[in-house]
């Protein structure tokens, strides 16, 4: 709390003792996929902030792509993208929540070769700040496919950029580093 009763302090994110922040490395290259049935071009104002944030952290987006949602298409998308030279990270945008039509993370299943659950468990934490205990419903989450960091997150802005901000790009050369695709001194 700050000096004023009642008023909540934004906490920076921590690290555990021992795990000091990472030397600056190479910029990572980033494939960026929206799964939506309306959202596309300059109507992707989600996954036009998940480039921004990337490229103003001096990342590389390499891919951006539009897919409808449907399991099929998804996967074949995300398989595009991973199997794209210089991708070390694919963020996807939508299809996340409970509707009928959010199939992102089942589509995405049988590429995941490990889940990284801690991602989702912390987004969720997070997010109670922004939409209170509708943060359950989302099924944001994290793994490895093809070697590569896979990350999902909702289609809505305030999600991506905390998705983002407060979570990825803090870690995303510490976990390139333990994937193999950074060297560690980079």
């Amino acid at each position: 709390m700050s000096g004023r009763r009642g008023t909540a302090r934004k906490r920076a994110p921590r690290r555990a003792a021992g795990h000091a922040a990472a030397p600056r490395s190479r910029p990572a290259g980033f494939a960026v996929l929206t799964v939506s049935d309306t959202r596309r071009g300059s109507g992707d104002t989600s996954g036009a902030l998940v480039e921004k944030l990337a490229e103003g952290a001096r990342h590389r987006v390499l891919v951006r792509g539009w897919v409808a949602d449907e399991p099929a298409a998804i996967r074949r998308a995300a398989r595009q993208a991973l199997a794209r030279d210089g991708v070390d990270v694919l963020v996807v945008t939508g299809g996340t929540g409970a509707a009928p039509r959010d199939r992102t993370p089942e589509a995405l299943a049988p590429l995941i070769e490990r889940g990284l659950p801690g991602f989702g468990e912390l987004f969720r934490l997070l997010s109670v700040d922004q939409v209170g205990t509708a943060a359950w419903l989302s099924r944001a989450m994290a793994g490895i496919a093809a070697g590569k960091l896979v990350v999902l997150l909702p289609g809505a802005r305030a999600a991506v950029e905390l998705g983002m901000k407060r979570l990825l790009l803090p870690e995303l050369g510490h976990v390139l580093r333990m994937l193999g695709r950074l060297e560690p001194k980079e």
